[in-house]
């Protein structure tokens, strides 16, 4: 109850009590005119949210850091009676989601329609809804609401670098032997027919054993022979290495645009070497997609993030969408994830180790897996420069040692020049100590 409510009743009360103890006219007049006010406050207040219909439209369901969500909201009144003011409170977890709205003078019969566009600036699933409508008497004595249960999800994509090469190239990787596994892409090697099912594309029918058999068959196709490239992610919340950081609009906080030298403006990413990790995954995903190669992921944070090689653009979005939500709140270590799930790879595949792990652990299971041939490259994100105090030297010399082309990141590195060209580890990165 508000304090005017509780003042006015108070004055409806006393007005009254000497309205009678007086019986003076000026007496009643007031608290006839105090009752009617009341009176009047509460039927308006009461019917100043009934007849309105609320609509939210979300242009997509998916978005990416750096691009914008898009909603467009109509509100109608139905009632024959104008509408002084009403608030739309949104609580949607979309950080800066600028949706709540205060209308003015909604005439009867009459509705207004707007459109919310929220730069996205973090990762995620987050939900859009629900709403609560406010309104109340023109004297503020009452107030009512009403809330709006119906909400929906929002996943953003983690942003994507495009990288305009990644050595060694794409020629250089292993392949070559067939791989005599199915799959739903058109590739040049056929496998064999099968019979016609709802779906399939009439592109697939092969018409000469269609004609033999005298119903419909289609082809079946193998991937092609090269090599299946994997990407394994470290999301060890041990290795995590992190900066202080307050997010802020976009305008002016964390992820402001900036001007690099080669004038080209892109968003600065949270001083996280889980975020960096995951961006430069998300970039390599899209890099060997764009060149018509089978990608695969594998992690292990708080549930196992397993994603068979496949090509195309729908493997790259199962790919974003599973990015979208990993955190680094695993315990496993990395060199275990690159033993334990090594094992199914074969001389056909690439595995493209990204961590921020100093532990040379995970350097030594590299070897082992190119002992069997799997090509290995490793991404190291340096979290020294994030806050970390434990020496990557160890690992450096490790890595070098067996011959495996190493990436170093460093906080606030450009990804697509860092991983450009494999880094040399110079003896002071290795301090001197470990350098063989």
């Amino acid at each position: 109850m508000s304090s005017r409510l509780i003042f006015l009743l108070a004055a409806l009360i006393t007005t009254w009590v000497l309205a009678f103890n007086s019986g003076r006219d000026l007496a009643f007049n007031i608290a006839y005119l105090i009752s009617g006010v009341l009176l009047l406050s509460y039927g308006w207040g009461m019917n100043s949210i009934r007849g309105l219909a609320l609509r939210r439209y979300t242009r997509t369901r998916r978005s990416q850091v750096g691009q914008y969500a898009e909603e467009q909201f109509e509100v109608n009144n139905r009632s024959i009676w104008p509408k002084l003011w009403i608030e739309i409170e949104d609580h949607s977890t979309l950080p800066w989601h600028p949706a709540s709205r205060v209308i003015s003078s909604l005439g009867r019969q009459s509705s207004q329609r707007w459109q919310v566009r929220t730069m996205c600036t973090q990762r995620g699933r987050f939900r859009l809804g629900p709403l609560t409508l406010h309104s109340g008497d023109p004297l503020g004595i009452f107030s009512v609401k009403q809330e709006l249960g119906d909400t929906s999800q929002l996943i953003v994509y983690p942003m994507v670098i495009d990288l305009p090469s990644f050595e060694p190239s794409i020629a250089d990787l292993s392949g070559g032997e067939a791989r005599h596994r199915r799959t739903h892409q058109i590739t040049s090697n056929v496998a064999g027919v099968r019979e016609y099912v709802h779906g399939d594309s009439l592109n697939r029918i092969h018409w000469p054993t269609t004609a033999r058999s005298r119903r419909f068959m289609v082809k079946e196709f193998e991937l092609d022979p090269t090599a299946d490239v994997w990407l394994y992610l470290d999301l060890n919340g041990q290795t995590e290495a992190a900066l202080a950081w307050t997010p802020a609009p976009p305008e002016v906080g964390l992820f402001a645009l900036r001007e690099r030298k080669r004038q080209e403006k892109v968003f600065e990413l949270p001083p996280v070497t889980t975020e960096y990790a995951v961006t430069v995954t998300a970039s390599l995903a899209r890099y060997f997609v764009m060149n018509n190669r089978a990608i695969g992921v594998s992690s292990w944070g708080h549930a196992r993030e397993y994603i068979q090689s496949d090509r195309g653009e729908r493997q790259l979005n199962k790919i974003l969408e599973a990015l979208a939500v990993v955190e680094a709140d695993g315990s496993l270590p990395f060199a275990h994830l690159i033993t334990t799930d090594g094992i199914r790879l074969n001389r056909n595949d690439t595995l493209i180790a990204i961590s921020a792990d100093p532990n040379r652990e995970w350097a030594l299971a590299l070897q082992q897996i190119q002992r069997r041939g799997v090509n290995s490259v490793a991404i190291v994100i340096d979290g020294s420069t994030f806050g970390g105090t434990q020496p990557y030297a160890p690992l450096y010399v490790e890595l070098e040692a067996a011959n495996i082309p190493t990436y170093v990141v460093h906080r606030n590195d450009a990804i697509d020049q860092a991983l450009a060209q494999p880094t040399r580890i110079s003896a002071r990165q290795t301090n001197g100590n470990y350098w063989r």
